[in-house]
């Protein structure tokens, strides 16, 4: 079977529809969809079927894209392999990341990657954690952030490297009424306002599980992404919101822990099975790791 045809077939299936595979492939879509006929013809069997006016993938498709991904990595692993002649990593690594991540991480990686001879080509990208198999088809490094007891499995053809753990705190107005404690407990925040975000975003599913947890259900008033615009609305006094820890601040606010119960996000840097054999990929995961752990170091403290 022809390889690049295989890849069609990939792209199919992680794009949904004929239109998106050939954007994506730089084709247009008669041309994919007659390269997957050809495929079909090659595979003897139907890879595809309709779908209302789409098509969608066979069981036997679904099958051969496993296989495809099997035989693409191994490719890939031969590719880096070569690349692996080189003295140095090199070439461009395309890097996703959720915006108060990016704040974190990209500068320092854009700068240490380029001293190593790697173009790093950013992006930040606010969407759940959830939907980095996807953003995959687009970058080679997708990092992610999830609630820490979020323990769902990201699947065999998916490699995540842990960066950190990173607590959440309660961001409060300077004159909140719990200013002044050094912890503060979840059923003492029972009748606030809270500032919360997007359902399906990380915050949102701290909350949930702090829910869950507590018996008492946050009242939130507003959902918003953006942390500078959250810091604003709790300055304002409209409600009070979660904050990761290492997020710098532009306001004179009062963060607090939550006393009695354990709250943060894990970070991931998400990658495909086999991505990290390419050099400069493995280069920009492990600077991302340095990374991580320099901003941990900056941030040991009494909490």
């Amino acid at each position: 079977m022809n390889i690049e045809r295989l890849r069609l077939l990939r792209a199919l299936a992680e794009r949904g529809t004929v239109h998106a595979a050939a954007d994506a492939m730089s084709l247009t879509p008669s041309a994919v969809s007659q390269q997957l006929k050809i495929l079909q013809r090659e595979a003897g069997v139907p890879l595809l079927e309709p779908a209302g006016r789409r098509v969608r993938l066979t069981d036997a498709g679904r099958m051969l894209v496993a296989r495809a991904d099997d035989v693409l990595a191994a490719l890939d692993r031969a590719q880096a392999e070569m690349d692996a002649y080189r003295s140095t990593p090199r070439g461009t690594v395309r890097v996703a990341m959720f915006p108060s991540g990016a704040a974190m991480l990209l500068a320092g990686l854009i700068t240490r990657a380029a001293a190593i001879g790697v173009e790093v080509l950013g992006r930040d990208i606010d969407q759940p954690a959830a939907s980095a198999p996807g953003q995959l088809a687009d970058f080679d490094v997708v990092v992610v952030h999830r609630d820490e007891r979020d323990t769902t499995a990201w699947g065999p053809r998916i490699e995540s490297t842990l960066l950190l753990r990173e607590p959440l705190e309660v961001l409060l107005p300077p004159r909140h009424r719990l200013a002044a404690r050094k912890r503060v407990g979840l059923r003492e925040l029972a009748g606030e306002s809270w500032i919360g975000v997007q359902g399906g975003l990380m915050v949102d599913d701290v909350l949930r599980s702090l829910a869950t947890l507590s018996g008492v259900e946050p009242r939130i008033v507003q959902r918003v992404n953006d942390f500078r615009v959250v810091e604003e609305l709790v300055a304002a006094g409209v409600g009070i919101a979660l904050l990761p820890r290492y997020v710098l601040t532009a306001r004179h606010l009062i963060r607090k822990p939550v006393s009695g119960i354990r709250i943060g996000r894990r970070i991931e840097a998400v990658t495909r099975t086999g991505a990290k054999a390419r050099p400069a990929v493995k280069a920009v995961v492990g600077i991302l790791e340095a990374l991580a752990r320099e901003t941990v170091e900056r941030n040991v403290g009494p909490h």
